[in-house]
């Protein structure tokens, strides 16, 4: 199992928690709440969004993309900043040999996709599944 993949299945786990986290928020649009209530719930899904791009972009990085690409796409001038941010997280996964703490529970991945998959979605039940077959 590559780092680029593990790195991949981390994102799908952070990114169906930013879904559940959305819908729960939308759920309780109605509900009173206080305004630091609401606002600690919107800082919440940003963090998770910013974790979610982290993710993808360490396994970008971990694939062989080139620091220059990854700073044109995350709309930055400076690869060189960009390779610093992630450098240790680079580091660090590149010498993971670990990979049953970031692969346990990757069918419930495949499982919650399935269960809020909509017909205008890919049509893969198994998408987690197909990426590690991949590898």
């Amino acid at each position: 199992m590559t780092p680029e993949i593990l790195a991949r299945v981390s994102a799908a786990r952070t990114v169906r928690d930013l879904s559940d986290l959305a819908r729960q928020t939308l759920g309780a649009i109605a509900e009173d709440s206080t305004p630091a209530e609401r606002i600690d719930q919107a800082r919440r899904l940003r963090l998770l969004a910013v974790e979610y791009v982290d993710r993808i972009v360490l396994a970008e990085a971990l694939g062989g993309t080139g620091w220059e690409d990854l700073a044109a796409a995350l709309g930055r001038r400076d690869p060189d900043t960009v390779e610093a941010d992630y450098a240790d997280d680079v580091a660090e996964w590149s010498a993971a040999t670990d990979a049953g703490s970031v692969l346990d529970g990757y069918e419930a991945l495949d499982a919650w996709y399935d269960r809020h998959r909509e017909d205008h979605d890919p049509q893969t039940s198994t998408p987690v599944r197909n990426l590690l077959a991949g590898d």
